[in-house]
C-alpha cells in the first residue's frame, strides 16, 4: 500500500468508528476485508487511526469536520504536509479535496479543543490537575511508550535487556520502577521473544509497576487481586515476595489467561469466584484495582476519552465506592486495604479515599500517591488504607 492508500483506509474505519463501531472492531473488519494489506501496511493504518483518536477534537477543527477524511486532512494541516500530496484520488489514495473542504478548518480554540478534553470534562480535569492540567493533556495527545517488568525472581534488568536485544527489541531502563524497562525497538517482535516466553519479562506499564512496587508485601502475608483483570499486578506481586496469592474478577473471564501467564512466571494463582473470596477471607493485603475512567491511559485507549459521558462517571464512582466497601470486610485486622485507579481525576482518587474514611470510623489513610501521565507512564493513583487495632 502507498501512504496514500493508507490514510484512504485510516478515513474509512475512522467513518465506521463515528457511527459508533469499537475502533478496534472497525480496525479488525478491515483486515480481514484487506487481505492485500501486509503487517507494515496494518500497522501503520492502526497508528493513523489512533492517532486520530488521540486528537480528534482538534484535529476536526483543523481539517473542518468530524469525518474521516476531515480529521486526516487536520493531522496533515497539523503536521505540515502539502494536503494536495496525499488527497491526489490517483490509485487508492482519497479522493481530491473540494473547494468547500479546502477553506475549511481553523486553528483550534485553546482550552479543551485544543487539547482534546471532551467540555464537559475539562473544568473537573483542571481542577484535578491545576497548573499541570495543559501539560497532561498534550501527553495524552502523544502515543503512549511500550513498557516491559522483569521478573526478578528470574532475571535482572542488564540480562533481560540482552536477552532482548538477542531477539531484535531493544530497552533502556525506565526509573519509575526498579522493574521496569522501556522498549525503543522491535516493540512488534516482543511477544515471540525468548525472554517474553519463558517468564523474565511481562507487559506492564511503568507507573503500574511503581504502584506495586509500593505496595507493604511480605514473606508469608495472604494476597487477594480483588479485581485482577488480566492478572498483571497479580503477577507483579508474587514477584516481589513469596506470598499465597489469590486472585478474584467480577467478570471471570478477564482472568482466563491468567493461569498460563502465572505458570510462564513460575508461580502460583489460586482463581477465586465471589463465595470463595468469602470463605477464604481475611487477607492479610487486598488490592482494589477499581473499574475507572481511564483518564490516566488515554493514550494507550483513546476511544474512552469521548465515549465517557458525565452519567458514565457517576456510575463508575459508586461502583469504586462499593468494591471499596466490600472489600473493607475482607481486610485482616492490621491488614492493608489497597485502593488504586489509573485515573487522573480527584473524584475517582482522593474524593473517594476521603468519602470512604467518613463511611467508616476506625479506618486510616497510611499513604497515598499520584503518578503524573507527564512522567513518562500512564496516570496512576493508589492509597493504602488499615483499620486501627481498636476498631477491628
Amino acid at each position: 500500500m502507498t501512504p496514500a492508500a493508507r490514510i484512504q483506509a485510516a478515513i474509512e474505519i475512522l467513518d465506521e468508528y463515528l457511527v459508533g463501531k469499537p475502533a478496534e472492531q472497525a480496525l479488525t473488519g478491515w483486515a480481514r476485508r484487506s487481505r492485500f494489506a501486509g503487517s507494515k501496511d496494518r500497522a501503520a493504518v492502526r497508528d493513523h487511526v489512533f492517532d486520530a483518536l488521540r486528537s480528534q477534537r482538534s484535529l476536526a477543527a483543523l481539517g473542518g469536520a468530524m469525518t474521516g477524511r476531515g480529521l486526516m486532512l487536520g493531522a496533515c494541516r497539523r503536521d505540515g504536509t502539502d494536503p494536495a500530496t496525499v488527497f491526489s484520488g490517483e490509485g487508492h489514495a482519497p479522493a481530491p479535496l473540494t473547494v468547500q473542504e479546502m477553506a475549511a478548518g481553523h486553528a483550534p480554540a485553546a482550552g479543551a479543543e485544543a487539547l482534546d478534553i471532551p467540555d464537559w470534562l475539562w473544568p473537573d480535569f483542571c481542577a484535578s490537575l491545576g497548573a499541570e492540567a495543559d501539560a497532561a493533556a498534550r501527553t495524552l495527545q502523544s502515543r503512549a511508550p511500550v513498557h516491559l517488568r522483569v521478573n526478578l525472581a528470574r532475571t535482572d534488568r542488564a540480562a533481560a535487556i540482552e536477552a532482548l536485544a538477542a531477539d531484535g527489541v531493544t530497552c533502556v531502563l525506565q526509573e519509575a520502577a526498579e522493574t521496569a524497562l522501556e522498549v525503543t525497538g522491535g516493540a512488534r517482535r516482543i511477544r515471540n521473544s525468548a525472554a517474553y516466553l519463558d517468564g523474565r519479562v511481562e507487559l506492564q506499564d511503568a507507573a503500574s509497576q511503581a504502584l506495586v512496587e509500593a505496595l507493604p508485601l511480605t514473606d508469608g502475608m495472604r494476597v487477594l487481586d480483588y479485581c485482577a483483570g488480566g492478572g498483571g499486578k497479580t503477577l507483579a506481586m508474587g514477584a516481589r515476595a513469596e506470598l499465597t496469592l489469590y486472585a478474584h474478577d467480577a467478570a471471570p473471564k478477564r482472568m482466563r489467561d491468567l493461569p498460563d501467564r502465572a505458570a510462564r512466571a513460575g508461580l502460583a494463582v489460586e482463581l477465586l469466584d465471589g463465595a470463595g473470596v468469602a470463605r477464604l477471607a481475611p487477607f492479610d493485603l487486598v488490592l482494589c484495582d477499581v473499574p475507572c475512567s481511564g483518564s490516566g491511559a488515554w493514550r494507550r485507549a483513546p476511544e474512552g476519552k469521548w465515549r465517557l459521558t458525565p452519567q458514565m462517571l457517576d456510575e463508575v464512582t459508586a461502583t469504586q465506592a462499593a468494591i471499596l466497601d466490600a472489600a473493607a470486610d475482607l481486610v485482616a485486622p492490621a491488614g492493608v486495604l489497597a485502593y488504586a485507579t489509573c485515573s487522573v481525576l480527584a473524584r475517582e482518587n482522593g474524593d473517594r479515599i476521603a468519602a470512604f474514611l467518613d463511611r467508616h470510623p476506625g479506618w486510616r489513610c497510611l499513604w497515598q500517591r499520584a503518578w503524573p501521565v507527564t512522567a513518562g507512564g500512564d496516570g496512576f493513583f493508589a492509597a493504602h488504607l488499615t483499620r486501627d487495632r481498636e476498631a477491628s
